[in-house]
């Protein structure tokens, strides 16, 4: 039986709607694996979404099944409001094709936000002209709807680069308003990232825990020990976990990271599929 999500489709878009009401603070939706809606004054930041289930069918009759475990959160197209959408990597969970081209057909004037080094894969996958995507590497800032992203440089499992020296794996620093919040994308823990990330003074992070395991067969994450560990050295305000409760090989429960960051003073919340989280904006 899959995980329920709190609130999903229709549902969910009546209270994005509903959130549009509330300018004095900014509003995160968690739609499963590493993808999060990101609201401000109206304006809407989507995530490294994964809403489909294009992974559950190209690895079914393989050695590395991808069995979904949560429900899907929202069909990408009643998503018809989305101002900017990132991929922080190739990976299909981060860049879905089954996910993206409904999105871009619900948005006409949706802008994608890429690893530069990614930006002929991106299209060729999509189905979109090699000018539409907006590049970043990381050190490189674009500025869209109100939402300042900067490039963020990860390891998956390794720091990698083309041969321009553009990241092929990244995350992205948000600023909007006096806030600023880090998606990590997928990433192990890197020297180059942390002082990547030092200038900043981080909001909000979202930080996959699901580790990083050979037997998985896939690359590798933080754990729970690390993402604890990054928070605080950095001294994030608020973590988020993510990446766990997609898929059965490649998972974990959030329990080790609660701990942790209870007893080492790391202010977190776990949140359910399709859940609101909303942080004051003064």
């Amino acid at each position: 039986m899959l995980i329920p999500a709190l609130q999903k489709d229709k549902a969910l878009i009546a209270d994005v709607e509903l959130a549009k009401k509330d300018t004095s603070r900014y509003h995160i939706w968690w739609l499963g694996q590493s993808g999060f809606l990101l609201q401000w004054k109206g304006r809407h930041l989507l995530l490294d979404p994964y809403l489909s289930d294009s992974l559950t069918v190209k690895y079914a009759a393989t050695d590395k099944p991808h069995i979904r475990m949560s429900e899907r959160v929202v069909d990408p197209s009643l998503l018809d409001f989305v101002d900017v959408v990132t991929s922080s990597h190739n990976h299909t969970d981060h860049l879905d094709a089954d996910t993206l081209m409904p999105l871009i057909r619900a948005n006409p004037g949706i802008q994608l936000v890429i690893p530069e080094a990614n930006r002929s894969f991106v299209c060729d996958r999509i189905g979109q002209s090699t000018d539409f995507p907006v590049g970043l590497s990381d050190g490189k800032s674009t500025e869209i709807a109100g939402f300042r992203l900067t490039g963020i440089p990860a390891a998956h499992n390794e720091l990698e680069r083309d041969e321009n020296g553009n990241c092929r794996y990244m995350g992205y620093i948000i600023q909007f308003g006096d806030w600023t919040v880090y998606h990590s994308g997928d990433t192990l823990w890197h020297p180059e990232i942390v002082r990547a990330l030092e200038p900043f003074s981080i909001d909000l992070a979202f930080l996959p825990i699901n580790g990083n395991k050979p037997e998985r067969k896939v690359a590798g994450n933080l754990n729970a020990t690390e993402a604890v560990a990054l928070a605080r050295q950095l001294k994030i305000r608020m973590v988020i976990p993510c990446h766990y409760d997609m898929f059965t090989f490649n998972t974990v429960t959030p329990d080790e990271f609660c701990k942790l960051a209870a007893e080492q003073g790391v202010n977190h919340t776990i949140m359910q599929g399709g859940q609101r989280w909303s942080a004051n904006c003064e």
